[in-house]
């Protein structure tokens, strides 16, 4: 296994705290909101924590969030995830990122031809 550094995903994180106790000062109610939607995603249920993380990953990955990469990371591999599920996680996330894409552009070219179809009369 090879390490890269083209990121410092550990500082990133640290990094990030002092600006969101700011946005926390900013927009407390939301904030607290948010605390607690991410309380009620984690709690226990039929999926395990490690299965949560790692879906939080994924998505992390397809929005292309850094800070929520880095997060979630942390988040699996202290719930047990192992290098070679982060790596077949992000396989998936791969997939989902490309996937949508294609599905939305087929959906914009059809938006475009009913457009033009609609000014052709």
């Amino acid at each position: 296994m090879s390490h890269t550094e083209f990121k410092d995903w550990p500082a990133m994180a640290a990094n990030l705290i002092p600006a969101i106790k700011e946005l926390h000062k900013g927009a407390p109610g939301v904030m607290k909101a948010f605390r607690e939607m991410g309380a009620a995603a984690h709690e226990g249920g039929a999926l395990d924590a490690k299965t949560k993380e790692l879906m939080a990953l994924a998505i992390a990955v397809a929005t292309r969030c850094d800070p929520c990469i880095t997060y979630h990371v942390e988040g699996a591999r202290k719930h047990g995830a192992n290098r070679a599920e982060i790596a077949e996680t992000m396989g998936m996330a791969v997939y989902m990122g490309a996937g949508p894409s294609a599905m939305y552009a087929a959906q914009a070219l059809e938006a475009y031809d009913q457009y033009a179809d609609k000014a052709a009369g």
